[in-house]
């Protein structure tokens, strides 16, 4: 007697998929089940095994009625899905299995536009509950159904927002750059963003012990769907750590979801799940349709027909007509190995210095400052301490400058020669802040370096402490990456790609995505270099659209990298003239 199958979806499109299609056509090539197809929920048959999974107007709690009274072995339990609608049960219950999640936090509303006295939002963040959160950031509703997602980047970037939803067309995001302030239509999470180097992993599991996981171009990056010949989105197979195979247990064991896909992010060497989709299978991954039969036949018998479990046909049945495939002799393209018969060399690193493209002259301003608003700047930004210089850059330290900048300008019109040039140069600092309106773009600093202190008794009456009483401050502005820079720095980033590795294309986000290379880009913190690192990703990457996204997502600014370089400069500068 074979054991029946009860496959119960909303949509008839949904079994005849054709990842549902193969699989199940596996499983009754075993000869062990009978595959029911049945709608509606009225005509159900009595199943011994039954698969159900929630899609727009699935009757879920017919569904839960009809295992409570048939008792039926459930591949995916039915109770757990109503928590895969709220995201943030969600991660709630990530947590409380010791999943990885990004840091969050959650502002919930019982009405739109409610204004909550625990929620601040400023330029540069939002602050929940005391929990800051500085750009980028990421805003999702917590209606797990609505894929309207949000992120916002800083105004040391140039600002703006990108959406992310669900694909239309070959597009699965769009980017603003005008919109600066979240939503607050309803109730959403806020949480950090990671940068991944430009790609999502999706994870799919068959019971806790079978992960399959792909990696595709993140929609954050560009907006534009990577599709194949067949219009089918690329996706790259990966290989999961120890450490993620662990994550996917348990996440299926968490929600009590055999087959069940989620999305990690890989940042800095960890891993950490941002959504689970429940139900979700592979596509297009012939292996994969027949791993997971295998996996669902075991299941089915440890089920219902123990006694069988154990027992594997030497051959899978829908095989036994297939040529066997020779197993010695075989070239992997690209991996190094050829066969048994010899060897092959790899390029194994490929480092590349680059200077930035064209720009506008640079601009600097200097003057002493002794103005006590000015010097507890210096203090605010620096930690408090009196010999150490400060570098204001954010839009929040900015218009605090500003702000003092303002005060301090009427006052320094003295008719001595030497005050009307301060008082001349406080107004050019003023003219150069208020420039443009607001602090967006990457083109203006101001360093203050201590130049006297003295000792002065603590507020607290409690000993003495040091104070400033002149620093240096330095205006620096200009410098913008022009029109010609960016085509210089993309025109180069497109030759790389090309040439670098012949034959390869826009293989360089599959060797990336699949840590067969490991891209990096460094920059540092001057933003006509940012920008023309952005430009430079963007055309190695075969991009579109605009730079702000692509340098938040694929640009890192790290100093001891530069550093590194900027002393390998200065040895080759010292080699030419010996």
């Amino acid at each position: 007697m074979r054991i029946r199958i009860g496959v119960c979806v909303r949509e008839k499109k949904q079994v005849f998929s054709s990842p549902m299609r193969h699989i199940l056509q596996r499983l009754e090539a075993f000869g062990e089940f009978e595959v029911i197809l049945e709608d509606p929920i009225e005509s159900w048959p009595i199943c011994d095994c039954l698969i159900a999974f929630y899609s727009s107007g699935y009757p879920l709690e017919k569904a839960e009625a009809y295992a409570a009274l048939r008792k039926p072995f459930l591949v995916n339990e039915l109770v757990q899905q109503h928590l895969l609608h709220d995201r943030r049960k969600v991660y709630e219950r990530l947590e409380l299995f010791g999943v990885p999640v990004p840091r969050y936090a959650l502002v919930n509303r019982e009405r739109p536009y409610q204004e909550l006295e625990h929620f601040i939002e400023e330029e540069d963040f939002v602050e929940v509950d005391g929990n800051r959160f500085w750009k980028p950031f990421v805003e999702k509703p917590v209606d797990g159904d609505d894929h309207s997602i949000m992120i916002y980047y800083p105004s040391s970037a140039g600002g703006g927002m990108k959406e992310l939803f669900r694909k239309v067309g070959n597009r699965s995001s769009e980017f603003h750059p005008e919109v600066r302030r979240v939503r607050r239509e309803g109730s959403y999470i806020y949480e950090e963003f990671l940068p991944t180097g430009g790609t999502d992993v999706k994870v799919y599991t068959v019971g806790p012990a079978y992960a399959h996981a792909e990696a595709r171009k993140s929609p954050v990056v560009d907006g534009v769907v990577m599709r194949n010949p067949d219009g089918k989105e690329v996706r790259y197979p990966v290989l999961l750590t120890p450490n993620e195979k662990q994550i996917a247990r348990e996440v299926c064991i968490a929600f009590s979801q055999a087959v069940c896909g989620f999305d990690l992010l890989r940042c800095e060497g960890r891993s950490y799940v941002c959504d689970v989709n429940g139900w979700s299978f592979v596509k297009n991954s012939y292996k994969y349709y027949d791993d997971a039969a295998c996996v669902l036949r075991k299941m089915f018998l440890e089920a219902k027909a123990p006694h069988l479990s154990s027992t594997i046909p030497p051959v899978l049945p829908w095989k036994v007509n297939e040529p066997v495939q020779p197993s010695e002799g075989l070239t992997r393209q690209g991996s190094g190995i050829i066969g048994t018969f010899g060897q092959s060399e790899e390029l194994r690193c490929v480092i590349a210095v680059i200077r930035h493209g064209d720009r506008t002259p640079k601009q600097k301003v200097k003057l002493k400052v002794t103005e006590e608003k000015l010097l507890n700047l210096l203090l605010k930004y620096n930690g408090g301490r009196p010999r150490s210089e400060t570098k204001l850059k954010s839009a929040v330290q900015l218009q605090d400058l500003l702000d003092a900048t303002r005060a301090l300008v009427p006052r320094a019109s003295d008719s001595e020669a030497e005050d009307m040039e301060h008082a001349e140069k406080l107004r050019q600092v003023k003219a150069v802040l208020e420039e443009g309106g607001h602090f967006s773009g990457i083109y203006r600093k101001v360093q203050l370096k201590p130049l006297n202190w003295i000792k002065v008794t603590k507020s607290n009456g409690d000993g003495e402490e040091e104070r400033p009483i002149e620093a240096l401050m330095v205006l620096k502005y200009g410098g913008v990456l022009t029109h010609a820079g960016r085509k210089q720095a993309e025109e180069l980033g497109r030759y790389f790609r090309n040439n670098m590795y012949p034959g390869e294309g826009t293989g360089l986000l599959r060797l990336h995505s699949t840590y067969r290379h490991d891209l990096k880009i460094y920059s540092s913190d001057e933003g006509r270099v940012q920008m023309s690192a952005a430009a430079f990703a963007k055309g190695l990457l075969d991009l579109e659209g605009q730079l702000t996204p692509i340098l938040v997502s694929l640009v890192s600014k790290d100093s001891s990298m530069l550093d590194g370089l900027e002393n390998a400069s200065i040895e080759m500068e010292e080699a030419k003239v010996e």
